[in-house]
């Protein structure tokens, strides 16, 4: 048995609606379809998604919601028509966005969620109503009724691993199950949305509680790549690669696959395939537990801006216990975590991402760091890339790192901070933003020019 996943854009109009069902029909093992909301028909095209947000919006302003409400029950009601569907879909699809606009405003944020969730909830219901007008024997499930529990705020969304029980009986019910992405409900019925990547989470929660022997992830592309195709030109197919692989690489930009979605998977084992809803036939790339990593120490390059440094001096700061904990505590109080943690015996380094980083916070942590741990010089640098290689085999490799550096001083920039993890299946590069891209290209360049296809 399979759980297949298909992102925004396998989902986003009728004829890749139509797509899907091909897809799914032509594997008896395919059993349960995650789905997405509409994505983006065109490059120009809004996604569902953001349709919702702006009504979602409009409404908590008190402003009036009918142009915004059309513009989403008109997408549904084009799919409805290119799918051979009759209007009374449409009815449905608009009586339940009348029903969550009326909904409970106190909370903003749950608001709002209930409100973004309509787009894969409705999107399940048009898709699996396709599909019995076909002929296929399918039904859409909603999550609370199946089971898919997560925790209660204020606490970040998670599902909770005592819905399993119930979720694994999915695998026992007749014909295709048609399974809305992105959200679950608390013990008392109240809605939540996972973060980003949440369809991806959805699917591997499945696939992890009904022991599927494998989880399809469809997508537009026709594999994980070992870089980013829109920065190195024809960059090599990954064939198969690892969950820390994949993890490494997401976390570091990889948008094909979120990081968050690999963990149910992961911990049950279950094989994870990328693959292109539009070119089926192509073999995707496979994540599993092992891999031989002996002809290729480097299996992908990643590279992510949004980085700030926050640079803490002190002498002698190594023979002072707690130093490091309490400037850890310090940002933990301003609810900002952080990514490495590079140190020498007079300093410490703390790399963050600076999207949480406020210029009152700024000022605090930097105050508070002087005042507080007697710091001799405290400062905050942004505008930081991070530059990640990533591969198993990279703990067996000798003089990897100096090959990376040799590259890097190739474009003549400077590298700000490097970092390696004990596991040693990620090398970390700190660089300044307006290099990022250069040193991409040479680093590819350096570990991929004679590659083939990767495995």
């Amino acid at each position: 048995m399979k759980v297949c996943k298909f992102g925004g854009t396998s989902v986003a109009s009728a004829e890749q609606i139509k797509k899907v069902a091909a897809i799914v029909t032509s594997d008896p093992s395919r059993k349960i379809v995650v789905v997405s909301a509409p994505g983006k028909r065109f490059s120009e095209d809004d996604k569902v998604t953001d349709l919702l947000i702006r009504l979602a919006e409009q409404a908590l302003a008190g402003q009036d919601t009918a142009k915004a409400l059309e513009e989403v029950v008109d997408r549904y009601r084009q799919i409805a028509q290119g799918l051979g569907l009759s209007e009374d879909i449409v009815h449905v699809i608009e009586s339940d966005l009348h029903q969550r606009l009326a909904g409970d405003q106190n909370d903003a944020l749950l608001y709002m969620d209930n409100l973004k969730a309509s787009g894969e909830d409705n999107n399940a219901k048009i898709i699996a109503a396709y599909f019995t007008h076909i002929g296929m024997e399918a039904k859409y499930v909603c999550p609370k009724d199946a089971g898919l529990l997560v925790n209660k705020r204020p606490e970040r969304v998670r599902a909770l691993p005592a819905g399993d029980e119930r979720l694994v009986t999915l695998r026992d019910e007749p014909g295709i199950i048609v399974f809305p992405g992105f959200f679950g409900y608390t013990e008392d019925g109240t809605l939540r949305t996972f973060n980003r990547g949440g369809s991806d989470i959805t699917g591997s929660l499945l696939a992890a509680a009904t022991e599927a022997e494998l989880y399809e992830n469809f997508t537009d592309v026709d594999s994980v790549f070992a870089a980013n195709p829109t920065v190195v030109d024809n960059p090599v197919a990954i064939d198969k690669m690892t969950y820390r692989e994949m993890r490494e690489l997401a976390y570091a930009g990889f948008s094909v696959f979120h990081d968050e979605a690999l963990m149910p998977a992961f911990r049950r084992s279950v094989p994870v395939c990328i693959k292109n809803t539009n070119n089926p036939e192509a073999p995707g790339t496979l994540i599993v537990k092992e891999r031989n990593n002996s002809t290729q120490p480097v299996i992908g390059i990643a590279a992510d801006d949004g980085f700030s440094t926050l640079f803490v001096d002190k002498y002698l700061m190594n023979q002072e216990i707690g130093f490091g904990r309490r400037l850890l505590q310090i940002l933990e109080e301003e609810e900002i975590p952080f990514e490495h943690t590079p140190s020498g015996i007079d300093n410490l380094s703390v790399i963050l991402r600076s999207k949480f980083i406020t210029a009152e916070k700024e000022a605090r942590i930097i105050q508070r760091a002087k005042d507080e741990l007697k710091a001799d010089d405290v400062h905050i640098q942004h505008d930081f890339s991070m530059i990640v290689l990533v591969g198993e085999g990279m703990r067996h490799s000798i003089g990897l790192a100096s090959r990376a550096a040799s590259a890097i001083a190739r474009t003549s920039a400077s590298i700000q901070m490097i970092n390696q993890g004990s596991s040693e299946v990620s090398l970390v590069f700190g660089v300044h933003k307006k290099d990022e891209t250069k040193i991409l290209k040479e680093l590819y360049v350096e570990f991929f020019k004679e590659s083939v296809v990767l495995s």
